[in-house]
């Protein structure tokens, strides 16, 4: 137990050993018991961590007189259960009370903020609140009905304290003086604490809360060992006289218990040393016993930060990911450690790490973090800010590293790279950090994945930003018809294939001072030569009354019909509004369950329509319709084109089943099969004779309507 300052003094009885608590006191030990902890295991973190400031004492001490140690020179805790007794018994071998450090350290308030807590507890204020002041001694009662404190100073004799906070206390000598020097604390369970008695419970707290504690936690277990004596026989029959002396001697077994001592904080505080003195083998140690898991990490990250905030760290990548990783509602909000001074304080801070980085592992330790009483809480945010701008700085740093190796890197990414794109998404002070560390298969790269940095170095001289698609797969977007003027002229675009991509290019809108170009919008420029825009510019004038026609058949379907750059194979596509969804977010949108409908209405873009007036089927399209604008024909192929596109273009049918007639009357048309079976005994009639008699399958042109909906 520390040593606290001037103290109030407290009342004493006429035999002089009795005293009565602070009134002040009383009422804090109730507060305690009742009101701070909500958890009452953390008592046995409180006396250990007390324990351990006891045992740093004696040792500053014994630096400059080794003296002090004196026959005790073993600096430890022991922790000892009785069941027989009901007790549980917390032993340190540290500086240890006087009498009157006894007195005024567990029954008055010291002059310290405790009394001007308790002064503005009575006017109201706030109970967390609470400055840090060192009264963990008194959760000994959330689950002891009685307390007994040994202890031995080099200045006194022994004493023991003795309380059943009711009120009062007693300091009496004690005669034992089996302690040499240091404390003894004995907690009489009280009858519904039981379970705190049982070895495993106290070891599981130990390696929860106590773990890293500098000294050696041992705890005396019990353990019962079989052996075989020999077993008395007595003549049942006493007028037997006959006895066989070479019978077999009769055995039975007996249980001898016996008490081992074990060490429970083995692993020690590895981020107390310099990094360079730790070895590989060491962080891979530590880390499995840190996250219980069975595979070694796959980066570590260890520092320590100095200034206006001291604190040490240790932070591991993982080599998988946690199966739950994105189900935020059932698993651990981040797997970051926070220790103060190594006492474990918590693990489950939202404020500690973002959610995009909750895989990452590791400890935080501060020597001087401020806390609450009951330490379940920090009383400043700020602070948690501090510590959490560095965790995300030092993180990616973690993260570029290993992107040094280019087959590590490769495993993580494929792990975490929804991870890293969620960060882009949410992180906009580190998005350009996180940028860095995306990787992305192009259309030059094959099965190998780029950087962005790698793309912007091998751009072509004059590129007006980066080409990239997003598509469902590799396989989707490789062949799409938005790519093949691009793919002619040699520039190279991202494939962009993860859902989340679309969430994070809405952020991540330049890079390295290149714009993002999705090549799925209108208004994308591609570079020509003179001859080219000669070219495009007679066959765009020669395009533009069929697409003024396009448009008129296909009515709102599209918002417009033009002639394309971008294509060179296909005879169309549909392209939506550069600030609109695109395909790939349309289809992620429509799949949402609980979408807003809303939304939909107003951020799904007007599709514009395409077309490449060098394909054969535009050109023999187009003078088909300058001979007869009317010909049925020619509506039927357009529609045919729009639902095409639709399909090239990354969208969904609006109507499949007319999409599926239109497609068996082809077939039909291919077969020289009739509507009916007149046309089918009349033999094969020519199909563009067949094709001149179908209705038109515009659903927008009444009668005409009708005559397509008699198809199929």
């Amino acid at each position: 137990m520390a040593a606290a300052a001037a103290a109030v003094p407290a009342t004493t009885t006429t035999d002089g050993k009795t005293f009565a608590f602070n009134a002040d006191i009383n009422q804090l030990m109730s507060l305690i018991i009742n009101t701070f902890y909500s958890k009452k295991e953390v008592f046995l973190r409180e006396l250990i961590s007390n324990a351990s400031d006891a045992l740093d004492k004696i040792r500053f001490a014994s630096l400059t007189d080794t003296s002090v140690l004196g026959e005790v020179k073993d600096l430890k805790i022991d922790l000892i259960a009785d069941k027989a007794a009901n007790t549980l018994t917390i032993r340190d071998t540290g500086i240890g009370m006087t009498k009157t450090d006894l007195v005024n350290n567990l029954g008055t308030i010291a002059k310290s903020g405790t009394k001007s807590f308790m002064e503005a507890l009575q006017a109201g204020a706030d109970i967390s609140m609470i400055g840090q002041f060192g009264v963990g001694f008194y959760a000994a009662f959330l689950v002891a009905d009685k307390v007994e404190v040994f202890s031995k100073n080099n200045e006194d004799e022994q004493y023991v304290w003795t309380s059943s906070a009711g009120g009062s206390f007693t300091v009496e000598r004690d005669e034992t003086d089996d302690l040499g020097r240091g404390t003894r604390i004995v907690l009489h369970l009280k009858a519904d604490q039981g379970e705190f008695i049982d070895e495993s419970k106290i070891e599981a707290l130990v390696k929860t809360h106590s773990e890293f504690i500098s000294y050696p936690i041992n705890l005396r277990k019990t353990k019962e060992v079989e052996r075989e004596v020999e077993e008395d026989e007595e003549d049942e029959d006493e007028d037997d006289e006959v006895k066989d002396v070479d019978k077999d001697k009769k055995t039975k077994k007996v249980k001898d218990v016996t008490h081992e001592w074990e060490v429970l904080n083995k692993q020690k505080p590895l981020w107390t040393r310099k990094p360079e003195e730790v070895t590989t083998d060491e962080y891979a140690s530590f880390y499995k016993s840190l996250t219980n898991d069975w595979d070694s990490h796959a980066a570590v990250k260890h520092f320590s930060v100095e200034g206006q905030l001291e604190f040490s760290a240790i932070l591991f990548a993982p080599a998988r990911a946690p199966f739950d990783m994105f189900e935020s509602g059932k698993k651990k909000r981040n797997n970051i450690k926070l220790y103060v001074r190594r006492v474990f304080i918590m693990d489950d801070s939202e404020e500690l790490m973002p959610e995009y980085l909750s895989f990452v592992k590791g400890v935080v330790d501060s020597e001087d973090l401020p806390l609450n009483i009951s330490r379940e809480s920090l009383q400043q945010n700020k602070i948690l800010r501090v510590i959490k701008k560095n965790l995300v700085r030092k993180s990616l740093e973690m993260f570029k590293e290993l992107s040094e190796d280019a087959e590590a890197y490769k495993k993580f990414y494929e792990t975490f790279s929804k991870n890293l794109k969620l960060g882009i998404h949410e992180d906009s002070t580190n998005r350009s950090k996180i940028a860095d560390l995306l990787r992305y298969q192009t259309s030059k790269s094959g099965e190998d994945l780029v950087s962005l940095k790698e793309y912007v170095e091998r751009m072509k001289e004059g590129q007006p930003g980066i080409y990239y698609i997003s598509g469902e797969s590799k396989a989707a977007v490789e062949d799409a018809p938005f790519l093949e003027q691009l793919k002619k002229k040699g520039y190279e675009v991202i494939y962009m294939t993860d859902p989340i991509d679309e969430y994070a290019v809405q952020q991540l809108k330049e890079y390295d001072g290149q714009k993002l170009i999705c090549v799925t919008k209108e208004g994308l420029s591609i570079e020509e030569s003179d001859e080219e825009k000669k070219a495009f510019e007679d066959a765009k004038a020669a395009t533009e009354p069929l697409c003024t026609l396009m448009k008129e058949v296909l009515g709102e379907k599209v918002e417009k019909v033009v002639v394309s750059t971008r294509l060179a194979e296909s005879p169309c596509c549909l392209v939506t509004g550069e600030y609109g969804w695109s395909a790939r977010m349309e289809q992620i949108m429509k799949a949402q369950a609980l979408r807003d409908a809303s939304m939909s209405t107003y951020m799904a873009s007007k599709k514009t329509m395409e077309v490449n007036p060098s394909h054969p089927i535009v050109v023999s399209l187009r003078q088909k319709a300058a001979h007869d604008r009317a010909d049925r024909t020619v509506k039927d192929l357009i529609w045919l084109m729009y639902d095409t596109a639709l399909l090239t273009s990354g969208f969904s049918l609006e109507e499949p089943v007319t999409f599926a007639g239109r497609i068996h009357r082809l077939i039909m048309l291919g077969l020289g099969v009739g509507d009916d079976d007149e046309d089918a005994d009349a033999g094969a009639t020519g199909s563009a004779e067949a094709l001149s008699d179908l209705p038109p399958l515009d659903a927008a042109e009444g009668e005409d309507a009708s005559g397509m909906e008699e198809v199929d």
